[in-house]
């Protein structure tokens, strides 16, 4: 009665209306906002393209979802019930003593309405999961449908167990679905239409790039088939499949619930059971289940190409000779089952035998007319037998076989069985990490470095990078930082080439720093609206400071510092532009700004007043029409921007400022680099065109020159390159495809392409010309300065600690396997991590900006290699690795950090800094070949405990058997390869002179009572 009540209840229409009217604003004003801000960043054709994708896909799986759905639970509401199909009295009496008892009953209801509960639950888990994705195009595909992918299973009910509201909810849903059974059947209908049309409309990338899509032209070593269809076609493959599964076993879980509970079943304390016209209904929703399901095994038969479980990542001798087969046994089983059941639905009565006999009766001609087609009722023995098969084939073929046969015939012969695999592993995984093409050296230590060998590299030394970007970013913050409300986020390393007076130019690495604003340090009651989004708008400015220099107090020297940029020197003063350095778009600009409004801006404190200054710039969402800027306060729910007098006719909205989310948002296929670096570069109004809208050339330049620009490496990834192992990645495929460069000052942004052979980015380009210009046409200025990535070198020399063995054998055993060292960094052990030198390779000529990391054996701390990519020209991303000779002893990190800890007159120094109210923090180790010889640089940082203002106070060098510690790096290098020392070593500073310092650290440079102050400045081993 009251499942009636609210069928006919005359309220639903207005219901829907203001509903659905609700959900349409919020869906037009999200795409309307989105869409003048894709314009004011230049790319209204990306965003086009995504959403004419979106829309379609999400509408046409919501459409069929929906009319499945609806037609299924309308033709399960016609259909007869067995209370009133018309069953004689005996026949109602045989139903009844066979029927289902109330018990029975309850229990399969309740487990059906727990089944669909869950279901939705797990449907809006995957839909809710894409908005904590990262950027990657290859996001991981939307699991399988519970009932065949227990993982799932286990994950909603960790979900449920972890959030009991949800569980509460869940039982609530169990009664109402007993209780109201087609209402709320209805409503899960919809959520389910709408649930798998959002599902499928976040696989747009996948969807797009699978239709047409550039090739690998290299095949996989087992099926044959291009690279190309497992990163492209596989994916949607398994989105349909996702869909497909989902939306039938939904249906006839719904279905079934309805049967069981017409007729007043539940009342009657009895179902009497199904009738025919019920049984070839649900008939029909199994045999399209058996269809999906044999999709599912034979697109399983490609996932064992990412089989984790042998000795290799890849398909393995076992799941080639037994996976392989099985898979597709039971492929075709489930879709004879399928077939089958199709058949018994369609053709209730007529049996398959007598359909083939029939037409052999028409093949011999012997009758005139067709001949009758015998009916008869079927049995479903068939269909038993054949469930049976199936599940002792998977049980059986998926469970047992499997280890028996890796036990009895793989493990007593496991190289032989596997080496043809392993060998696939190697070949599969190099190339998809782009190891295949490194420049393989021996490098053989000769350990007769000379003082005019580092005359002639000079460069080289003068760049050792002797600060870490934590201890400068901590000096920065106590010098630098000028107002509570300017931090400085990060430190990055690059170079820079400074003009000489003899116009002759000198390659300097240097590390630079944005002063950004965070409105979070700005004092709570001056956190006011006004401030927040009108005064507080942009950072200003950064500091330049070379990596291997200090003042005499220990301090960093900077090229340029302060508020107003000073630069050291006339050098400095013509190589590096300045302008008006401000950031209104970095890594810290978290809120949203108005532009030329009534109030001016912030631009930097002057003396005891501040400066002021309005946006110049030809970028932001323009707020002069009102109903712009009620879409706005709608869309940012800033209700306060429709009642503010600030605004003018000029006033502009500058939204999504943070860089990263900018860039992800424009191109959320692609994956970014976690360190952005800010490049100081003269371009011209280059950065005014960038961008795929027409109108984006029409624009005109700023007013004042603005030289900042931030620069973030993209990657193309996948997790389907076969035989690829991914180690600890969620991708098994990258490349470093694309450069983003980023005006700090506007936000423009362009894209250009670095790797024009990755079939992946080609595919994006097919699909967004125009979009990715090629690196030729990146502005020189800001060409001289990319990086080979850090993230992406760090992932390839991870793969290469076991991935440069090439030998299956020696593979096998692991002979060979490598490892990152570690090192002591304030008095904590870390792994080393890659850094960047300027310097000369051997057999090279000229010196190069590189990217170096060591490698150490698995097991022992000597140096077995190092690997270097470069970062210059026309060398750009070429990789050398130099590989050290086995019989050779080459001292390692940990080897030379356990000698420096050793030496008694360092370790005096280093314990008398630490028992004086500071303490001594021993930075990265870098190993630095010169020629055929290896130097090993310590710096040794000073810091207060209660000042935390570090200082550079000692140089720690060690070249084979002698260890020095000096002052500065040239008094180190002066101590060991300028003679014997049997004197004492260059002191630090006249301590009693040197007030400054004795501010800062009170005490710490003193003697100790009784001890000679040269042999405690310097130690030299003899060797």
């Amino acid at each position: 009665m009251l499942e009636k009540r609210l069928r006919y209840w005359s309220g639903w229409p207005w219901l829907i209306v203001i509903g659905s009217g609700l959900l349409l604003a919020q869906v037009m004003a999200y795409f309307w906002a989105e869409g003048l801000w894709f314009q004011d960043a230049g790319y209204s054709d990306v965003f086009v393209l995504r959403v004419r994708s979106q829309v379609l896909l999400g509408g046409l799986a919501t459409a069929l979802s929906g009319l499945v759905l609806w037609g299924n639970l309308t033709l399960a509401k016609r259909l007869p019930t067995p209370a009133t199909s018309g069953h004689s009295s005996v026949e109602r009496e045989r139903s009844r003593q066979t029927g289902i008892g109330l018990l029975l009953l309850l229990l399969l209801t309740s487990g059906l309405t727990l089944i669909l509960g869950i279901q939705m639950l797990y449907l809006g888990r995957v839909v809710t999961s894409y908005w904590d994705l990262s950027s990657s195009v290859y996001n991981p595909a939307p699991p399988l449908p519970l009932w065949a992918k227990p993982e799932a299973i286990r994950a909603v009910l960790v979900q449920l167990v972890t959030y009991p509201w949800q569980l509460a909810a869940l039982l609530v849903v169990i009664m109402a679905f007993i209780f109201l059974p087609q209402i709320c059947t209805a409503i899960a209908a919809i959520f389910a239409s709408l649930a798998l049309g959002l599902a499928l409309s976040e696989q747009w990338t996948k969807v797009l790039t699978a239709i047409n899509p550039v090739p690998f032209e290299t095949a996989d070593p087992l099926f044959g088939n291009d690279i190309g269809y497992y990163v492209f076609r596989l994916p949607f493959l398994e989105v349909l499949e996702f869909w497909f599964i989902s939306l039938i076993f939904f249906t006839l879980v719904s279905v079934t619930l309805i049967y069981l509970l017409s007729g007043n079943s539940l009342s009657n304390g009895r179902f009497p059971g199904f009738t025919s016209p019920q049984q070839r209904h649900l008939y029909g929703l199994g045999g399209l289940l058996l269809l999906a399901t044999s999709l599912n095994h034979w697109l399983g038969r490609f996932e064992i190409l990412y089989s984790p479980q042998g000795v290799v990542y890849g398909a393995s001798y076992t799941d080639v000779r037994v996976g392989l087969p099985v898979y597709t046994a039971l492929s075709i089983i489930s879709l004879l089952l399928g077939i089958g059941m199709l058949w018994r639905s369609l053709f209730w009565a007529i049996g398959l035998r007598d359909v083939i006999a029939w037409a052999g009766e028409i093949a011999h001609r012997q009758h005139a007319t067709l001949p009758p087609l015998n009916q008869r009722p079927l049995t479903t023995r068939p269909l038993i037998w054949g469930l049976a098969l199936y599940l002792i084939l998977a049980i059986v073929g998926g469970l047992l076989a499997p280890r028996l046969v890796q036990q009895i015939i793989v493990q007593p012969n496991e190289l032989q069985r596997e080496r043809p695999f392993i060998e696939r592993a190697i070949a599969q995984t190099r190339a998809a990490f782009d190891l295949a093409d490194i420049n393989v050296q021996p490098f053989v230590p000769q350990g007769d470095l000379t003082f005019d060998d580092l005359e002639e590299n000079r460069l080289t030394l003068d760049n050792i990078r002797l600060w870490d970007t934590r201890p400068l970013l901590q000096s920065n913050r106590q010098l630098q930082q000028i107002r509570l409300y300017y931090e400085f986020a990060d430190a990055d390393v690059d170079r820079y080439s400074l003009i000489q007076d003899d116009d002759s130019t000198t390659l300097r690495q240097v590390l630079i720093s944005a002063r950004e604003l965070n409105f979070e340090r700005v004092p709570e009651v001056a956190q006011t609206w006004v401030n927040e989004h009108l005064v507080y708008t942009h950072g200003y400015g950064f500091t330049m400071s070379p990596v291997n220099t200090a003042d005499d107090d220990g301090l960093p020297t900077y090229f340029i510092r302060d508020i107003d940029h000073t630069p050291s020197d006339e050098a400095v003063r013509r190589s590096i532009p300045v302008g008006t350095p401000r950031i209104y778009f970095g890594e810290l600009t978290n809120t949203y700004v108005m532009v030329d409004t009534e109030v001016q801006e912030l631009d930097f404190p002057s003396g005891d007043d501040n400066a002021y200054t309005t946006y110049a710039g030809n970028r932001g969402i323009s707020l002069a029409n009102p109903l712009t800027r009620l879409l706005f306060a709608w869309h940012l729910k800033d209700w306060q921007m429709l009642f503010t007098e600030d605004f003018n006719d000029a006033t502009r909205l500058l939204y999504r400022r943070p860089i990263t989310d900018r860039v992800q948002t424009i191109a959320p296929f692609l994956r970014f680099d976690a360190d952005p670096y800010l490049v100081v570069a003269d371009i011209g109004d280059d950065s005014e065109t960038w961008g795929t809208n027409a109108s984006a050339a029409n624009t005109t330049p700023p007013e004042e020159p603005n030289y900042l620009y931030w620069v973030i490496d993209a990657y193309t990834t996948s997790d389907r390159y076969p035989y690829s192992d991914p180690l600890e990645n969620d991708f098994n495929y990258i490349r470093n495809s694309v450069k983003v460069v980023i005006d700090a000052y506007s936000g423009a942004i362009r894209f250009y392409m670095t790797d024009v052979d990755d079939p992946i980015i080609q595919t994006w380009s097919r699909l967004l010309p125009g979009m990715f210009a090629p690196i030729a046409d990146m502005p020189p200025a800001l060409f001289a300065h990319v990086r080979y990535p850090q993230d992406y070198f760090q992932v390839q020399s991870n793969q290469l600690m076991t991935y440069h063995m090439t030998d299956p054998q020696v593979f096998y055993n692991r002979e060979d396997q490598w490892r990152a060292p570690n090192e002591i960094y304030a008095n904590e052990a870390q792994e080393v991590q890659p850094y960047y030198l300027i310097m000369r390779l051997p057999n090279q000529q000229q010196e190069d900006f590189i990217q170096l990391r060591p490698f150490t054996p698995a097991q022992r701390n000597n140096l077995v290699a190092w690997l270097a990519a470069s970062s210059t020209g026309d060398r750009y991303g070429d990789m050398l690795l130099y590989r050290f000779p086995k019989q050779v002893l080459v001292f390692g990190p940990e080897q030379i950090e356990a000698r420096i800890n050793q030496d008694p007159a360092i370790s005096q120094r280093i314990s008398l800094w630490n028992t004086q109210g500071s303490r001594a923090i021993q930075g990265n180790l870098l190993v630095i070949p010169i020629e055929r010889s290896l130097l090993y640089v310590e710096p040794l940082y000073l810091e207060a405990e209660q000042n935390s203002l570090p200082i550079l106070a000692r140089v720690i060098l060690v070249y084979g058997n002698r260890i020095a510690m000096a002052e500065t790096l040239p008094d180190a290098l002066d101590a060991i390869f300028q003679g014997e020392r049997e004197t004492a070593a260059p002191v630090i500073r006249d301590l009693e002179a040197d007030s400054q310092i004795d501010t800062i650290l009170p005490g710490v440079l003193d003697e100790p009572a009784g001890t000679d102050a040269g042999a405690a400045d310097a130690e030299i081993e003899p060797p």
